[in-house]
């Protein structure tokens, strides 16, 4: 039952996604039950805008972006989440297994440059050299 209400309100926040201005109780329960009054109507706000399919983006990219993050914080939330949304909007198994082992190199690579405290300069240099003749 809990997957059924889940689901059904993660197709509630795609399709409202789509419209140009909800208000805010028209927001999915769990961002009403979380967030403090004050909060949810900006908030909501802002993630219809950002997660507009008429954006730059299209929907299944912002979706794959956001399961690729939710899976380096990690949360079992957004990843479920996102997930379920990334596969409604079109994103096959292939693509959503990219996208987490994407989000998770950057994250390795991340973790080692830092750690090692690898000089900002000399990567960035490599970086203009690798992305010169492109």
């Amino acid at each position: 039952m809990r997957t059924l209400l889940a689901s059904a309100g993660l197709a509630l926040l795609l399709a409202l996604a789509t419209e140009p201005s909800v208000s805010a109780q028209e927001a999915p329960e769990y961002l009403k039950q979380t967030l403090p009054e004050q909060v949810l109507k900006p908030h909501w706000d802002e993630q219809l805008a950002v997660m507009n399919p008429k954006g730059a983006l299209d929907a299944k990219t912002k979706q794959l972006i956001a399961l690729g993050v939710a899976a380096q914080i990690p949360c079992v939330y957004c990843v479920y989440g996102h997930t379920k949304l990334a596969k409604a909007a079109g994103a096959t198994d292939a693509q959503i297994k990219e996208a987490i082992a994407t989000a998770a190199l950057v994250r390795f690579n991340s973790t080692m440059l830092q750690g090692a405290g690898y000089d900002l300069q000399k990567l960035q240099q490599e970086v203009d050299r690798l992305t010169a003749s492109k």
